[in-house]
């Protein structure tokens, strides 16, 4: 699980930063917490929840920018802050267990059969986006005045994209939970892209990197009797912190 999550997450992450889609997977990943928490409420899979939350998380989010121009940042972590509350709040006034800390920072160790298949069905579903719309990816991320100018549909893409991306990261909730997973699609994503020459090698080498610090931050955690989820955020800030003075 470790090591799918590690691969996964960098590939997707190398997408979105070339899109500067990243402040909205950051979002994604507080948005879910509603989501996951009224699924278990109603006794459905928690996956399809926070995927519903989390893009209607990013939606919200776009919407309320477009009417204050200059300030998407401002309204994303609005609504990040929102949404992240609400989940919370949830949880007493649905009078449900949860385990918050698991879903905010993960539990490796609690990995199941499902965790597994819901990880694999995420790449399938990037591996079906970048099938059937790679040279648009590129396109939108290289040039998006251009690919609006020539009728491309820039919308139902980075709708495509951010499904693929809650896909991703409630996927990947055990492993490192949903707050804790931008650090894995961030910074092997950075050292990914550095000098590519394109997206596909950018997101090949991305996931290498992803695989390197997930096994190194589940092996430390097993000697260490650690926590796995932190441990590995901790590694990309150590590792980014690392590469800027080489």
């Amino acid at each position: 699980m470790a090591l799918l999550v590690g691969m996964l997450c960098p590939a997707t992450g190398a997408v979105l930063i070339t899109h500067r889609r990243l402040l909205q997977a950051n979002l994604i990943s507080h948005a879910v917490v509603p989501g996951l928490v009224l699924a278990l409420f109603l006794g459905i899979d928690p996956a399809l929840g926070g995927v519903f939350s989390g893009l209607i998380g990013a939606l919200v989010a776009e919407r309320l920018a477009l009417k204050r121009n200059g300030e998407n940042e401002a309204v994303t972590n609005t609504v990040l802050a929102g949404t992240l509350g609400l989940g919370v709040l949830l949880i007493p006034l649905l009078e449900i267990r949860v385990d918050l800390e698991s879903i905010l920072f993960g539990d490796l160790l609690a990995v199941g059969s499902i965790d597994l298949i819901r990880i694999l069905l995420s790449a399938i579903a990037l591996l079906l986006l970048l099938k059937t719309s790679y040279q648009k990816l590129v396109y939108l991320g290289l040039d998006p005045d251009g690919a609006s100018a020539n009728g491309l549909r820039i919308s139902s893409l980075r709708l495509a994209l951010g499904f693929v991306t809650a896909l991703v990261i409630v996927s990947s909730m055990a492993a490192v939970g949903v707050v804790l997973v931008i650090g894995l699609l961030s910074t092997p994503a950075l050292f990914g892209l550095y000098q590519a020459t394109s997206l596909h090698s950018a997101m090949i080498r991305s996931a290498g990197y992803g695989i390197l610090i997930s096994f190194i931050g589940f092996w430390l955690a097993m000697a260490f009797n650690l926590s796995p989820g932190p441990l590995i955020s901790c590694l990309c800030l150590g590792s980014l912190a690392i590469q800027r003075k080489v």
